[in-house]
This record gives C-alpha cells, sequence and structure tokens, in this order.
C-alpha cells in the first residue's frame, strides 16, 4: 500500500482562484477592494520573506494590501496606535500581526487589541469563544486550512477517532475544536504525553502540530490513517554552504502505509495564505452587511 499525497499546493492554488472570482462582486457592491493590512515588527528574515508573499497574493487576488513595517524597537503603545488606527480604517477589513513579536512586546495585550471583526487570525477571545460554541466566526487559517483538505480528502469526517499531537493556541487547540465541531473523536496530545505512540496508532486522522522534526514515526501510524502534518523543521544541512533539508513532525518515508498525507513542502503550507485571503474576503462581506459565499 502506498500512500496518497495530499496535493496542499494545488488545493491553495484552486482556493485563490475561487477568492479571486468573488472580488468583482464585492467591488461593485461596494465600491471598494477588500483590504488586508499586515504588520510585522523587528527584522527576522524568515518573517519578512512570509510577509511579503502574503502581499503578493493578497494583490493577485484583487485586493487591497497594507503593510506596515515597523522597527524591533517599536514600543507597546505604538503598536496599540498602529492596531487601532487600523481598526478605525473603513478600508482595512483585515488585520494580522506577524507573530512572534520581538521581546518586551506583550502578543496577549497586542491580539487583544484587534477588532474582532477583522481579527483574520481567528485570535481573538471572541473568535475564539465562537470557535468554542460552533459559531460563525473567523478561525485561525492554518487549522482551517487542514480541515479543509481533510474534508477534500475524506468527505464527512463523523465518528473518526482524530488524534492532534500538539496544544498551540493557533494551531493545535483551534484543529482540536474545528474536529470536535465536525463530529470526531478527539484526543489532543503533546511531547508530554504517556504512551504517546500507542494514543496515535488508534487514529484515523493524525494532525502533527507539535514542532519536532520527524517526530511521530512510521510505526505509529495505522494503515488506512489520514496525516496532516503542519510542522516544518529544518535539518542540519549535510554539506557545508547549502542548507538542511526540509521536513515534517512526521516521518515522511516510513508512512507509506497510511490512506493519504500531506508532503513537506507542498502540503498544509500553501493553505495557511489561501485561508488568509478568504478569511479576509468572509470579513470584509460580513462587514459589509454582504451574505456569507457558499463554498468558501
Amino acid at each position: 500500500m502506498t500512500a496518497e499525497i495530499i496535493d496542499g499546493k494545488a488545493f491553495a492554488a484552486g482556493l485563490r482562484e475561487r477568492i479571486a472570482g468573488h472580488v468583482p462582486a464585492f467591488v461593485d457592491a461596494t465600491g471598494r477592494k477588500p483590504g488586508l493590512a499586515v504588520i510585522l515588527v523587528g527584522d527576522d528574515p524568515a518573517s519578512q520573506v512570509y510577509v511579503g508573499s502574503k502581499g503578493k497574493a493578497t494583490v493577485a487576488a484583487g485586493m487591497e494590501s497594507f503593510q506596515h513595517v515597523l522597527p524591533a524597537s517599536t514600543g507597546q503603545d505604538e503598536l496599540l496606535a498602529l492596531i487601532a488606527e487600523l481598526n478605525a480604517d473603513d478600508t482595512v477589513d483585515g488585520i494580522l500581526v506577524q507573530l512572534p513579536l520581538p521581546e518586551g512586546l506583550d502578543e496577549a495585550v497586542t491580539v487583544a487589541a484587534i477588532d474582532p471583526a477583522k481579527d483574520v487570525d481567528g485570535l481573538t477571545d471572541a473568535n475564539v469563544a465562537r470557535l468554542a460554541n460552533n459559531e460563525a466566526g473567523l478561525v485561525p487559517c492554518t487549522p482551517l486550512g487542514c480541515m479543509m483538505l481533510l474534508h477534500d480528502r475524506l468527505g464527512d469526517l463523523t465518528g473518526l477517532d482524530a488524534v492532534v499531537v500538539g496544544r498551540s493556541q493557533l494551531v493545535g487547540r483551534p484543529m482540536a475544536q474545528l474536529l470536535v465541531n465536525a463530529n470526531c473523536t478527539v484526543t489532543i496530545a503533546h511531547s508530554r504525553t504517556r504512551n504517546l505512540p500507542d494514543i496515535v496508532r488508534k487514529a484515523d486522522i493524525v494532525v502533527a502540530a507539535v514542532g519536532r522534526a520527524e517526530m511521530v514515526k512510521g510505526d505509529w501510524l495505522k494503515p488506512g490513517a489520514t496525516v496532516i502534518d503542519v510542522g516544518i523543521n529544518r535539518l542540519a544541512p549535510t554539506e557545508e554552504g547549502k542548507k538542511g533539508k526540509l521536513v515534517g513532525d512526521v516521518a515522511f518515508a516510513e508512512a507509506e502505509h497510511v490512506k493519504a498525507i500531506t508532503p513537506v513542502p507542498g502540503g498544509v503550507g500553501p493553505m495557511t495564505i489561501a485561508v488568509l485571503l478568504r478569511n479576509t474576503l468572509v470579513a470584509a462581506r460580513a462587514r459589509a452587511g454582504l451574505d456569507p459565499v457558499e463554498g468558501l
């Protein structure tokens, strides 16, 4: 048995295309484009590349991109003042603060300052509560992208046993809540879970989001499981002057016996930006009093 590869890159491209197709109707109804504001504090190279990719994808979808790059020396009050300004700006429908923030800035205070109606990362208390109550709201991008891939591959998830390895606010916890809302029986595990391999072996769905390279071994996975690997880790280089290989949290080469698995790269990663655009359009339509778009 050879595992099917879940092509997140192709799915994300289709999703971005569908989103772009709905933008003209919004422009006709409101006289403006949906707007996404991204705030980057500091000069972390990886974050700079990621923010740049978000900006390009936003423009490619026919939306407005507002990028605010602040020095690492930015104070909390200055950051909160910018968020307040964006909250009040009617041309901005989504606000995303690139995390992690530099030392000295409080992430919880920063996220709490974002208008929940513009919280396209789904991290404010209001949106966390809506997710917990299975109510409509803005959902963190990566977990929602994972759910889209699961539904596309498996259809109805009712009754399936799922294990989420990882308990972060950004991925693990909202992922588990989405699976509960989809009528799965869900276990949240992590690096300190006792008998972790035995727990994972029982799962029909495994979502690995713990941030440890190839931590989930092939013999942890039962035949026929569907595996969503959220991790992205760079191994040490094998040759001088070259970058190390990118791998996920799952030992991909050992997982040939599962039903389907996302690769790293090219699996979950592309879905995050695509869902960010989706959330921006959803937020824009809600703020404009327009009905939600079916299928998004």
